[in-house]
């Protein structure tokens, strides 16, 4: 958290978007992954709207009482939290799965992103590869990462994403240069 933390906050220096992105799972299931699903039809309470669980974590929050609009997000909306600044709900490992980013990308006039956050073999793997997919640049913040291995590091340099660390990062959004 600490790294992700040290990324959001160069991205906000530097007025740069940066979006949030969430898993909101509905009591009753219907919107939960296959793999997860026999689990919150079972009364397992995972990440449901409302919940500390299906918070943004404080440390990445830019004011302290943000809280989500859980309504807005599983309805698709974008949800402002800031200046540049974004949360959004995804229904599925990937952040471009049936969801506006895309979208709200292109008409920020974005062609890169920074990918980060926990759990590699899944989730920003899924992104990483969907952001591909659409013709963006892409990069994985690879100290901003969890699970990230060297085998998975190798496929993604093979597809073009290149490997930089935060303050790889932060040194091109103050200098500018291209790759991120």
């Amino acid at each position: 958290m600490p790294a992700i933390r040290r990324l959001v906050e160069a991205f906000r220096r530097c007025s740069k978007p940066i979006i949030h992105v969430v898993r909101l799972y509905l009591p009753d299931g219907s919107n939960v992954d296959p793999c997860r699903r026999q689990d919150v039809e079972r009364g397992k309470r995972v990440v449901l709207p409302g919940t500390g669980g299906a918070e943004l974590v404080d440390e990445l929050k830019p004011s302290p009482d943000v809280r989500l609009d859980a309504g807005k997000l599983l309805d698709g909306g974008l949800q402002p939290i800031g200046p540049d600044e974004w949360i959004m709900y995804k229904p599925r490992w990937g952040a471009f799965y049936r969801t506006p980013l895309e979208a709200h990308l292109r008409g920020l006039d974005v062609n890169t992103v920074a990918v980060c956050g926990c759990n590699f073999p899944n989730c920003p793997r899924a992104t990483i590869y969907e952001a591909s997919e659409r013709d963006f640049r892409v990069a994985v913040v690879t100290d901003a990462t969890s699970g990230l291995y060297e085998r998975g590091l190798r496929e993604l340099e093979n597809i073009g994403v290149e490997p930089v660390s935060v303050d790889g990062v932060s040194e091109k959004l103050v200098t500018g240069l291209s790759g991120v």
